[in-house]
């Protein structure tokens, strides 16, 4: 078989569409990582029954010695790669969007669906998913869920796989399963199953039994983590209830493909305050984060010094994207940063602490009293008493990504070290060693740091231009000093943009070869043929970076 006739026999096995035209094909070569790979097929299935005969047809193929796989794409804006592929791309976006139903405290959803659609359903009911990521306006559920994503209001109320309940799925023989709490009862009647779905059942149930003591020794201590198989989160050890839809999340799409997902939502407080902390040197950081979090703040949020400049820049590239009210409105309320700049007094590090509760009165006390906790550091701070006055903080931070992306000639957003987490504890020793090594390698790119500074999550976006050589071996030198930092603290490498191409290969310096091995074992008991996307989370290489990174500007 070959791609011509593979492409034939799909079109001929699926209600959607199969292409191989080369502009639709160039589109989906690139997501917002370092990386291009162009793909021989897109599909566009319009069922589950499409994507198991897509499946099914891919894996017939491989059988008989094509090289071939295939990777899920939603909304294409995974920051490593994830779904890129040089096989064929399942594309849900066009025809699996819907919002199926919105209950009293969950809702039904397709991975197509974009999360600002999915927004406006819930919120019909007053009803959220909180683990939103930044890239809210533009990301869809089925990223969300591979990738196990979590936002700003992640401090309160954890990442996505908390809100797994059921997902329903194609596993890599094509055939269809739904993953959810299962008693021990329930695992071993599926135990007995002569299909794909059994024999899942009964191996992962032996590996986890086998491996427990390991799998529990390298669970990861800090509060948000995406690197690697989360096999320390398919049991309650309390009850032990097993629901595979938790390591389905945040796997990629390397296991097997969604196509109907259960989630549950939480009602949102109506009424918010900000305290705004501004920062002229990092000295009391770690202290103000254990003050602050005292109060409970439903986010915890921060920007640096080159964010805020670069925001008040391209102040315009921003505002021209709202209504003409709003633009005015908010160009008004920046005038005091702008002037800022002007005169040098740009904060270190601005620090967004938003509190959320039933009333405004409530919410302002909060505030207030985080405020006033901080009162004998002699710091700069502001309450902003509602969230028309705050609006323009978390502009700068939600934006800030996007805004570099795009708006500066000859260099690109190139994250490759943009997502680390250590506890922050470790602040008043990592961070100026952090520093110091970003220096060193300052000739080569202007960076920006962001992130959620509650839980120690921090995106660091360098730009750099990618068309010289020195600087792509950058990525190469500086990554594994990072995250030695980051490890050395009981961090971890990914916190929620997930490990695809970049960060595959520097599992093995997180988890150690025996968790590598416990990986590996996963992918193989799901996917025996390696159809799902391979290269990321096992068998991605140093070499897979070094021969897919852009080299110019697209």
């Amino acid at each position: 078989m070959n791609i011509i006739s593979l492409k034939e026999t799909l079109k001929r096995g699926i209600r959607g569409e199969v292409t191989d035209d080369a502009a639709t094909r160039k589109t989906v070569s690139r997501d917002t990582s370092l990386f291009t790979r162009m793909p021989e097929l897109v599909t566009y299935p319009k069922d589950i029954a499409d994507v198991s005969a897509i499946v099914k047809e891919i894996s017939r193929a491989r059988e008989i010695g094509m090289d071939i796989s295939l990777a899920a794409r939603a909304a294409g804006t995974d920051m490593s790669g994830g779904p890129l592929t040089t096989g064929v791309v399942v594309s849900f976006t066009e025809h699996m969007n819907h919002v199926l139903e919105v209950g009293s405290d969950y809702a039904i959803t397709e991975p197509g669906v974009y999360y600002r659609d999915f927004e406006k359903a819930t919120l019909a009911k007053n009803l959220i998913l909180p683990s939103y990521p930044a890239s809210r306006e533009i990301a869809a559920l089925g990223g969300i869920v591979a990738n196990n994503s979590g936002g700003e209001r992640t401090l309160k109320y954890g990442k996505t796989e908390k809100y797994i309940e059921e997902l329903e799925v194609v596993l890599s023989d094509g055939s269809q399963a739904t993953f959810k709490t299962l008693t021990p009862e329930e695992v071993n009647d599926k135990k007995k199953l002569k299909t794909l779905e059994g024999n899942i059942y009964r191996e992962m149930d032996r590996l986890l039994t086998e491996n427990a003591g390991l799998i529990e020794t390298h669970r990861p201590k800090v509060s948000k983590n995406s690197a690697g198989y989360a096999l320390w989160s398919i049991r309650d050890e309390r009850t032990g209830a097993t629901n595979l839809a938790k390591l389905i999340c945040g796997s990629q799409g390397t296991l097997a493909l969604w196509t109907k997902a259960r989630l549950a939502l939480v009602k949102p407080k109506e009424h918010r305050a900000m305290l705004v902390i501004f920062l002229s040197n990092l000295t009391n950081l770690p202290e103000i984060v254990r003050r602050v979090l005292l109060q409970n703040p439903e986010s915890f949020e921060s920007y640096d010094d080159k964010t805020f400049t670069f925001a008040t820049r391209f102040l315009f590239d921003i505002l021209k994207q709202m209504g003409l009210a709003k633009a005015i409105h908010l160009g008004i309320e920046f005038l005091p940063e702008i002037q800022e700049v002007l005169i040098g007094g740009v904060p270190k590090l601005i620090l967004m602490a938003e509190f959320a509760e039933d009333t405004i009165e409530e919410a302002d006390r909060k505030a207030l009293m985080a405020q006033s906790a901080l009162a004998d550091l002699h710091l700069e701070t502001k309450i902003e008493k509602n969230e028309k006055e705050s609006e323009k903080y978390w502009i700068v931070r939600r934006e800030s990504f996007a805004l570099l992306r795009k708006s500066l000639h000859g260099y690109y957003a190139s994250p490759f070290i943009d997502d680390f987490v250590v506890p922050p504890a470790s602040y008043p020793e990592f961070l100026p060693r952090l520093n110091a090594l970003l220096e060193e390698y300052k000739s080569h790119f202007i960076y920006t740091i962001a992130g959620h500074i509650g839980n120690g999550n921090f995106h660091i976006i360098p730009l750099m231009d990618l068309s010289k050589e020195e600087n792509r071996n950058v990525i190469f030198e500086l990554a594994p000093k990072v995250y030695e930092l980051v490890i050395n603290e009981g961090g971890t490498t990914t916190g929620e943009h997930n490990d695809g191409i970049i960060r595959t290969p520097y599992l093995p310096m997180l988890f150690g070869a025996e968790m590598i091995a416990l990986f590996a074992r996963t992918k193989e008991i799901f996917d025996p043929l390696n159809i799902f996307n391979p290269g990321k989370k096992v068998g991605g290489t140093f070499a897979d970076i070094n021969r897919d990174m852009i080299t110019k500007m697209v």
